[in-house]
């Protein structure tokens, strides 16, 4: 029996079809697994990577930085797992006429709207008893990053270019939460650099979104096409490094300016031509924290990237002066 996709069925923003039953002989997830999928925890991911970076500017490291670090990464899977909640009740019509997307626990009718709605709640609770029993830190971030989440959920992300900023924005909030948590001043330039990277990671999703499902799942696809996106996806890609080696330079003291700067050009330019040909030339770039994470040659690439940027940092806190070395000759 086919449902046209415009049936209004149930309640919501926006009417679609009925929940796709499971084909025949195919095994149904369990409740657990179902609530687990539902909270996504192969996206925490991101907040590992992201939350961190505030450790680049950290005055020192020790125990203290480290904790409260981790801590702005919990409260952060906390917020982020309650918005993908209320993503998916909200988007709940919309997914099931998404290819991929009507698998989603809510979506497929494997959980109801009262219990996704319980589920939140309790994710609400438990970050904001973190919150309160945690170290003392500014949460404002986020708080910012909730409130930026609501109205994204309710009308933001239907709009072309401001849905993508949005998103981005999210992720700055993430390494200005990392720097309060450490103790660390704003680094301009690492909010620009992870502004402009979290923009070309978006993008190239975008740009997977309209080549393989068009614009009926998402209405700000309409404002995008291949060629801006592609022209967009070069601009952030230039920004983005150009960002960050301006950040290292204010991040990491002489006479390891220069070994820092000359040595990520090659593995800066490496990540970014890697993921543009995962992108372009492979077609594949709808999940780009799997691209990160599972891409041997990115893997790869960062790990080396890593060792030379840690080597550098701290070289730079704790290596015995030029001119006492000198002395010492």
């Amino acid at each position: 029996m086919t449902i046209a996709i415009d049936q209004p069925v149930g309640t919501g923003p926006t009417a679609g079809p009925n929940p796709t039953p499971p084909p025949a002989g195919a095994r149904r997830p369990g409740l657990l697994t179902d609530l687990i999928s539902l909270i996504r925890p192969h996206q925490w991911a991101k907040n590992l990577l992201v939350v961190p970076l505030a450790l680049i500017d950290a005055p020192a490291l020790g125990p203290g930085p480290l904790a409260r670090t981790g801590w702005a990464v919990v409260l952060f899977t906390l917020a982020s797992s309650l918005v993908y909640v209320g993503n998916d009740v909200y988007d709940r019509h919309r997914d099931r006429a998404h290819p991929t997307k009507r698998h989603r626990p809510i979506a497929a009718g494997r959980i109801s709207v009262p219990v996704a709605y319980a589920v939140g709640l309790a994710l609400a609770l438990l970050l904001a008893a973190a919150v309160l029993l945690g170290p003392t830190i500014a949460w404002w971030p986020i708080a910012g990053y909730l409130v930026l989440n609501l109205a994204y959920s309710c009308g933001l992300k239907h709009l072309p270019l401001v849905d993508v900023c949005v998103v981005a924005v999210g992720f700055v909030l993430r390494v200005v939460q990392g720097q309060l948590a450490v103790g660390a001043p704003v680094g301009r330039w690492l909010l620009v650099a992870v502004f402009a990277l979290c923009l070309l990671f978006i993008l190239g999703k975008r740009r997977h979104e309209v080549t393989v499902s068009g614009s009926d799942h998402r209405p700000s696809l309409r404002g995008y096409s291949v060629q801006y996106l592609d022209h967009l996806i070069v601009f952030c890609a230039v920004l983005t490094v150009v960002a960050f080696l301006f950040s290292l330079q204010e991040t990491v003291a002489d006479p390891y300016t220069g070994l820092a700067l000359l040595g990520s050009v090659p593995f800066a330019f490496f990540a970014v031509a890697r993921y543009l040909q995962v992108l372009v030339v492979d077609g594949d770039g709808g999940e780009p924290t799997r691209i990160l994470l599972r891409d041997r040659v990115m893997v790869v690439n960062a790990l080396l990237w890593g060792v030379l940027l840690a080597g550098t940092l701290l070289a730079a806190h704790y290596a015995v002066p030029l001119d006492l070395t000198a002395r010492l000759r």
